[in-house]
């Protein structure tokens, strides 16, 4: 394997590792974990907490998935493999 590609796989890996930690967090952490100190918390008359395990995590799950793929076309265009 070239250095270029294993430069463009490392990076690769980073971005999804990094998103992934971030939905981990939000979604397990804010949402399980931490729904009780959260809860102290009100947004609309719900507790934070709630509102992370109930729509937080999928609006973030959503937010990452749209920033991978500006991400990705953006790295693609940089290592010269992208499609069009």
């Amino acid at each position: 394997m070239s250095n270029s590609a294993q430069a463009y796989w490392r990076e690769n890996i980073r971005l999804v590792v990094i998103l992934l930690a971030i939905w981990f967090a939000v979604s397990y952490l804010f949402g399980i974990i931490l729904v009780e100190p959260l809860n102290a918390i009100k947004v609309g008359g719900v507790g934070l907490g709630f509102w992370f395990a109930q729509q937080g995590s999928i609006y973030t799950f959503l937010v990452l998935i749209l920033v991978y793929a500006k991400k990705m076309n953006a790295l693609d265009r940089k290592y010269d493999v992208h499609e069009d």
